[in-house]
């Protein structure tokens, strides 16, 4: 594997997290929305990720085998959870029977799933940073 290959990866891994980090602001800022249905109510997201493989050959006896080279988003789900209905019939929002939808967002869930976006993005970028130091120290040996 080339060290650039190392950057190749963790880039990737960053990129999925910030995509991961921006669903989970889009939800945080709709956690509170109402609609006037169920159907129009926000529903909370998730991206979906896959890794990345590649086919090395070369391997002892000839055999191919796969290594990872990075993850690739290959979707967002919307949550299939209940949409909450609150009694509010003064509300500009509220249906015939005086009822709106909200998001089904957990705010909970969605703080814990920032927090671990963020230490995944940063564990990207010290990965990156070591690889970057190591080749510096390898080019420093011929001084």
């Amino acid at each position: 594997m080339s060290m650039f290959t190392i950057f190749d990866i963790a880039g990737s891994g960053m990129a999925a997290q910030s995509l991961r980090l921006n669903t989970t602001a889009s939800n945080l800022a709709n956690a509170n929305s109402v609609a006037s249905s169920p159907d129009k109510a926000y529903r909370a997201r998730e991206p979906l990720f896959t890794a990345v493989q590649a086919a090395i050959t070369g391997q002892a006896g000839g055999t191919d085998s796969n290594a990872t080279v990075g993850v690739r988003v290959t979707g967002v789900t919307e949550s299939q959870a209940a949409i909450p209905s609150h009694y509010e019939p003064g509300n500009p929002m509220a249906d015939a029977n005086g009822y709106v939808y909200g998001s089904n967002v957990n705010p909970i869930d969605e703080l814990v799933n920032m927090i671990s976006a963020s230490r995944s993005y940063q564990n990207d970028v010290d990965v990156m940073q070591s690889a970057k130091q190591m080749m510096m120290n390898t080019l420093n040996l011929g001084k």
